[in-house]
């Protein structure tokens, strides 16, 4: 491993210029470091400065309400959300969906800015054998080689899934990200990634120097999130999904539907969101008819088409949760 200097700045805007610092090669920003520590050890990154924010106050690991809106640091942690009565009551789908991810051990460490920033864990890329397109080589393995865990939507040219578990949630909650360091000084969560016919070699919009502050999002009380792995300890999801709902007089008025471990971005579901607006809330046959649609515009490849019908069965399932339910069976 490469040796690197670590720097502790105390506020946000001393990390963004260190990060924005030509003298050095690759700043990097870390805080909780559970994936810059795994990417070192693969030999896909190798950073001449380490920015720790673990010793920034402004509020970076703390959780309230402000204005009717949920404010979040980007230094809290998975724990702290998945645990938080704020979160709890307020918005569900995102305390549900930090409850899910890894483990015990990384939810106490990893926090909402790195799991939103976190790099693609397609084995392709994390391998150092294969050269593919993620690293500046010339072919996607996943579509010709092994693609059980890849996407179903985006089209390609690289066919990752999204690794992070709270980005669909925050942007069925009209999540934003707050910046310092740069031009801008917000961006939703729905427009902070891009796909990879935008750019192969990264997944998201922020520039050099630019650090996320914090997080806010709507409360989204009834919201609801369903994720199917093949295990239940310690695993990445098949498909999941996040649904936010406005409901009136036992109504759903309108709908938000985020799907995730499916494509290359959190991907929204407007056409189940469409269908959703005007069912009763006891109509379940309508519901699951909805959540069939998420799979309309699915392009699966040779060994993961089973996740069209598995997005369907988590946005049932997930909108079930929204209504304060739960569904019977893999349906």
């Amino acid at each position: 491993m490469k040796s690197f200097a670590i720097a502790r700045p105390g506020s946000h805007a001393a990390a963004a210029k260190l990060a924005a610092d030509k003298t050095y090669t690759l700043p990097v920003i870390k805080s909780g470091g559970i994936d810059i520590i795994d990417q070192m050890k693969e030999g896909l990154l190798e950073p001449d400065l380490l920015v720790h924010l673990g010793s920034i106050g402004e509020g970076a690991a703390t959780i309230s309400m402000e204005g009717g809106r949920l404010r979040i640091g980007a230094g809290v942690t998975l724990a702290q959300i998945a645990s938080s009565p704020i979160v709890i009551e307020h918005c569900p789908v995102l305390a549900q969906t930090a409850a899910s991810a890894a483990t015990p051990a990384v939810r106490n460490m990893a926090t909402i800015a790195g799991n939103l920033l976190q790099r693609p864990r397609c084995w392709y890329f994390r391998q150092h054998q294969f050269d593919c397109l993620k690293k500046g080589g010339g072919t996607c393995y996943a579509v010709e080689g092994e693609n059980k865990y890849h996407a179903i939507f985006g089209g390609g040219p690289c066919h990752i899934v999204h690794p992070s578990n709270l980005a669909p949630a925050l942007v069925v909650a009209g999540g934003v990200a707050h910046l310092v360091g740069g031009k801008r000084t917000s961006i939703p969560i729905a427009d902070l990634f891009h796909t990879p016919d935008k750019g192969v070699r990264t997944e998201h919009v922020l520039e050099p120097g630019e650090v996320l502050t914090h997080l806010t999002c709507d409360a989204a009380p009834a919201s609801g999130f369903c994720g199917i792995k093949e295990k239940q300890s310690f695993d990445w999801p098949l498909a999941f999904a996040c649904v936010g709902l406005r409901v009136t007089d036992g109504t759903i008025q309108s709908a938000g539907v985020c799907a995730g471990a499916v494509a290359p971005v959190p991907w929204s579901l407007p056409r189940v969101a469409e269908a959703l607006a005007g069912v009763k809330v006891g109509d379940d046959a309508a519901i699951r008819a909805a959540a069939v649609l998420s799979g309309q515009d699915a392009r699966p490849m040779r060994d993961n088409g089973y996740k069209v019908r598995l997005l369907g069965v988590a946005v049932h399932r997930a909108a079930l949760k929204a209504l304060g339910r739960e569904a019977e069976g893999l349906s």
